[in-house]
């Protein structure tokens, strides 16, 4: 039964000093931390906590924010944090520990708060494309290389022009062009 920790700051220039010493103070015996976006969804320090604590042991942060991304990710990561017996505190609002009653209670209406977001998420995203279809625009952004910029390349380097230069005159990359030569 370990107190295990995790601490994140979003950039280089921020220092998670004062959230490490906070975090040993309320008995981590390990730290995992990082500096990443927390809207980053590769989060390898995270990763590596989440593996590595096991049953009986509690997961703490500073603050709520420091650990996930919106109440969905937040609700995924408790589910599986209780799927494998570990107990979860925030020690800047004590109503969030999963080891009692009214924590569990607050991680409840965090789960539906979780779904109704992405019920809502899901909402918008078909009245989007619902929309997009209405106006005539299906599928994406359109091509960077239109028919007449290809017809282009290839006259380019039918007059012997080297992929180089036609990259330069049409003004995409080496590797565009010769995408546009390859179809």
């Amino acid at each position: 039964m370990a107190t295990v920790a995790y601490a994140r700051v979003s950039t280089g220039q921020q220092d998670y000093t004062t959230q490490i010493a906070r975090l040993e103070e309320a008995g981590a015996k390990r730290v995992f931390q990082e500096k990443r976006s927390g809207l980053d969804g590769d989060r390898p320090a995270l990763a590596e906590c989440l593996r590595y604590v096991r049953e009986g042991d509690t997961l703490i942060v500073t603050k709520l924010d420091r650990l996930a991304r919106s109440t969905a990710d937040l609700y995924r990561i408790i589910t599986d944090l209780q799927a494998k017996g570990v107990a979860f505190k925030v020690l800047d609002d004590s109503a969030v520990d999963t080891s009692t009653r009214t924590g569990k209670l607050v991680m409840g209406i965090l789960a539906l708060i979780a779904e109704f977001e992405t019920e809502i998420r899901k909402e918008r995203q078909m009245e989007g494309i619902a929309k997009a279809k209405a106006e005539g625009r299906v599928g994406g952004r359109p091509p960077k290389v239109t028919d007449e910029t290809r017809a282009s390349i290839l006259k380019l380097r039918e007059e012997g022009e080297s992929i180089r230069a036609i990259a330069a005159k049409v003004g995409f990359s080496k590797a565009t062009v010769q995408k546009a030569l390859g179809r």
